[in-house]
Parts: C-alpha cells; structure tokens; sequence
C-alpha cells in the first residue's frame, strides 16, 4: 500500500493567543529584571522591564507623529539594539514594520517604500559605504508616503523621550491576526513580493520553534543573522522574548571573529546561522584561542548543510543540540525542524519533521495531487504560520496559496514513512539534460564527500544540444589544490555519466545575498553573461571568475 506524502506536527504545545505585546508584557512580570538584549558593538545593555520601558517611549512618540494602527513603519539598517525595540515599539500600537535589506541600492529602496506605503522610516547614518541619509534624500520624492526620515545616530534619542501614556489605549485595538510585518522577498524574477505576516504568524514561530530547541529564560542566544529576515526576526527576537531568554547581537554585519568574541565574553549557551557563517566561524585562524565551553545549543539553516559541517559545529564549535530548521519568510518562517535527540540519519541527512500545528505535504507540482511516500514532489506547508498574503499583490497570492491554505514552498523533497522531510532540490533549481531531470543537491552532496572540498553549488547553464549541462562552482579546503580533471575521476562510478558536471568553477567565495545564502541565479548569470560575451555592468560583489575549458565526462 502506497502511503500518502502527508505528515502533521505534534500538538501537545498549545497555540499562544495574544499579540506580540501581549507576550511581552507576561514575560516582564515574570522576568523582568533578566537581561532581555546585549549590544555588543554599541555597548548596550536592556533588562525586559528596561526593554518594556523604552519600547513604550518609542510607541509614544510614534503615535504623537501620527503613526496609527496599521501604518507602516520601516527600518533599514544593520542589526543594532534599537532595531529590538523598534521592532517591540510598532508590535504594541499595532503598527506594520517593514524590514528592509541594509544592502538595497537606491532604487530598490524607493520601491519598497512606495510599494509598502512606508511613512515614517528608521536608518543608520552609514551602511558600510553607503552614505544611508543622502540615499534617503536621493529618493524621498519619489515616495510621496513617506513623511519623516530618522537617524538612529541623530534622531534616536527624541523618539526615546516619548510619553508612554497613550500606548495603553492603542494597545487595546491590535488583535492576533493583525499584521505586524512585511517581509520582501528577494525579487530574483521580478520585483520584491511583501510577505505579510501576523502577531500570530511570527509569535508562535518564534516561541515554538524556540521550545523545541530547549530554550529557558537561562539561555543567552547568540545572534549574528540579519534582523531584517525572518530567522533574526523571528527565531532571533521572538525566540529569545517567548522564553525569557538574553538576546546577544555581536555586531552589526556578520563578522566571525565578533560573534565568536560575543560568544565567549556573554557566555553564550546558543548560537545561530547560515553555514556559510558556521563554515567562517571555523575557518577562522583565532577559533582555537577563544572559549565557546558555554556553548550547548544551536540552530542552523537558509541553505543545504553538509552532514561534516554538521558534525564540526557540534564538536569544534561546542553545540552538540544544534537544530536544523528549513522554511520560507512566507511561512513565518519555519515548517521543519531536526531536533537534538533525533538519530543521525535524521539530524544530518533530513530537515526534520513538521514543527507543531504544522501541516506537510509533497505535492505532484502540476496537479497539487499528494505523491506516495518515497516520491519526489514540491513541500507544500499549511497551518497558523502561513503569512496573509503579499501586500498588494492578490494575483501573486493566489498563486502562492491554494484555495484550502496549502503554501507552495517551491523545494523539491521526499517524505518518508516517520514525517520525516529530505529536500532534494528547489523546483527552478533543477537541470534538464536531454529530457533528464538532474538534481543539483545530489551532485553537490557527492563533491563535498570529496576530502579537499570545502564547498560545492551545482547549476545548469545553456547547451545548443542537451538544452541545459551541468556546471559546478567549487570552493577547495584551505591548502589544498583541486582541478577539474581529478573531480571529474572522483564522480565517475559514483554518480551516472549525464550528472557529472562538464563545467567547473574554482573560487574562494560564491556570490550570496546580505543573509548569506547562496544566489545561484547570480551564478548561473555570471556564467551565461562569459559563454555570450555579454558582460553587464561592473558589480563589486561579483566574484573574480574565468571560465576553464569544458571537461568532457
């Protein structure tokens, strides 16, 4: 009997009612003399009641500049401390923060502010180069919405000096199921999309998620993820707040050496990333030297984990109950979750089951029709985390989500017997050679096993015959020396001839976005733009590259 590709989180962690503040109102009665967040770099230290303080303050002012329930406020900076209590402040009075990537080029900047309706907008003076005030100035005519700019150098400390009494009576109008967030996606075939995402949404994420890693108001979380994506957000704030545990920000922009730093002088017990970040963490020359024994817990996820890689954060890294968590910022953001007592074909070969309340499926992507267990099919998520919808885009919603709340996710995965959710590629991702779908993870699993590999991206890229061939992006371990003539030996017998890759690529970086996850559209347009000879503009992120001859398998 073919089972059915359908599995349900556990329910025994019962649903949290009640808006964001509300949440942290309870947590300040229980814990309000526990440090609630650590600045590192600014040197600033808030305990919950503190952090309820001066997120009432900012409140107050918001609401005498006018700011009312479902106004958007937006923030576009790095993470620092007051991004925190922003993020608090407009949760109370029921207003929609809108959280923007530090690295936007002007352009994209003006579009989400006019797109959102942004009309009030927090910033920092600087973002690495860019001159972040003269930006804003740059493009405040073309965002008629948009009333004032703030500073956080300059203006910070007026808002700090609002008066908190009419919070109270606005706080009284927020419900659950309000927005309190828009996220945009990264617009890779289009413009940016608006995830708008509910009190209930990221509320109940953050707190379960962060129940199912162990978290007590005795943990002090380490968070070097940006706080304009969902996993600082969400699994960063909220996962620390719904359990009374210490936020510590290392820094503004990742920086491996400052969050190991931040790790040992705060006695950090948990600590998060991408692993592009735990692979720079452990590549770092000064890890040997610095004390992480205070290290017991961990999540990582935004992109596939090797399972070696796995294995050095639990033991180089001191995070033996290291959690894999995979969503989408749609989705508030995560669906599944490896836990620390899972086995390890679970913990270092899968993405978890459904977290709680969370329903899975594996979809035939053309019909939307269950595929047996074992199938290959599209991970579709439904239950309280998915978002409302994009915000002013109903024909993108209808598209993301079905007519019973089923949200397509847009991954390639198989579900077997337990629940349990293996992802096997992302739909576009996948190469179509001669009529044969080739799946990248498989080939890129099969090159990191190799011992001088350190990381490996796998992509298609145009062929007059075969329609797409297979191109590998290889990054060597430190020391070592590869070439695509040994790599082509090490894939044969291993994988079929039409999987090997016939182009290759070795650099030290690949190109990702500010979270650091992997942009193989970038790569695969990088490749195209040298096959064409049609080179774009100069791009100071794009990486050194030239192209070595095909190598035929």
């Amino acid at each position: 009997m073919n089972l059915p590709s359908y599995a349900c989180g556990r329910a025994d962690l019962p649903l949290l009612g009640e808006t964001i503040g509300e949440n942290l109102r309870r947590i300040v009665e229980r814990c309000g003399e526990r440090t609630a967040l650590v600045d590192v770099t600014l040197g600033v230290r808030a305990t919950y009641a503190e952090l309820w303080e001066r997120a009432g303050r900012i409140a107050g002012a918001l609401l005498a500049r006018g700011v009312a329930n479902g106004d958007r406020v937006g923030v576009w900076a790095a993470n620092r401390y007051e991004w925190i209590v922003l993020q608090f402040a407009t949760a109370r009075i029921g207003a929609v923060l809108v959280a923007l990537n530090p690295t936007y080029e002007s352009a994209e900047l003006a579009y989400t502010l006019r797109h959102s309706g942004t009309s009030v907008l927090f910033h920092s003076a600087w973002y690495r180069k860019t001159d972040c005030a003269a930006v804003v100035a740059e493009i405040a005519g073309e965002c008629p919405q948009l009333r004032e700019a703030v500073v956080f150098e300059d203006g910070w400390a007026q808002f700090e000096a609002g008066d908190p009494g009419p919070v109270a009576e606005a706080e009284r109008r927020v419900h659950i199921d309000d927005p309190v967030a828009i996220q945009y996606t990264s617009g890779t075939t289009g413009r940016p999309k608006g995830a708008t995402l509910t009190h209930h949404n990221l509320l109940n994420n953050g707190y379960l998620i962060g129940a199912q890693a162990g978290f007590t108001e005795q943990d002090r979380i380490c968070v070097p993820v940006p706080l304009f994506h969902c996993f600082g957000m969400v699994l960063g704030t909220l996962g620390a707040s719904t359990h009374g545990a210490t936020l510590v920000l290392p820094g503004g922009a990742f920086d491996a050496l400052c969050t190991l730093e931040a790790v040992a002088s705060e006695r950090c017990t948990a600590v998060y990333g991408v692993p592009t970040m735990y692979l720079a963490m452990l590549e770092h020359p000064e890890l040997q030297r610095i004390d992480l024994s205070s290290l017991r817990a961990g999540l990582i996820g935004g992109a596939p984990c090797p399972p070696d890689l796995l294995e050095s954060i639990r033991t180089r890294l001191h995070v033996p109950d290291l959690s894999t968590v995979c969503g989408m910022t749609e989705t508030s953001p995560i669906s599944t979750q490896t836990l620390p007592s899972d086995p390890p074909e679970i913990r270092d070969h899968t993405v978890g089951r459904p977290t709680p309340h969370v329903e899975v499926k594996i979809a035939d992507p053309a019909t939307g029709q269950i595929v047996p267990i074992g199938t290959p099919g599209e991970q579709c998520t439904r239950g309280y985390s998915v978002m409302r919808g994009y915000w002013e885009n109903a024909e993108a919603t209808a598209e993301a989500i079905s007519s019973t709340g089923w949200m397509r996710t847009g991954d390639l995965a198989v579900m077997d017997e337990q629940g349990t959710v293996r992802i096997v590629g992302r739909i576009k991702d996948v190469i179509i050679r001669g009529g044969e779908n080739i799946y990248p993870r498989e080939v890129e699993e099969l090159l990191r096993s190799h011992p001088n590999v350190g990381d490996a991206h796998v992509i298609g890229v145009p062929h007059e015959r075969y329609g797409e061939q297979v191109m590998a992006w290889v990054r060597p371990k430190d020391g070592t020396q590869l070439d695509a003539t040994e790599l082509t030996s090490f894939c044969r017998g291993r994988i079929s001839r039409s999987k090997i890759p016939a182009l290759w690529r070795f650099t030290d970086t690949f190109p990702t976005t500010a979270s650091g996850k992997i942009q193989k559209f970038r790569m695969r347009q990088i490749i195209i733009e040298e096959l064409t000879g049609s080179a774009g503009p100069e791009d100071e992120n794009r990486p050194e590259i030239g192209l070595p001859a095909p190598v035929k398998a």
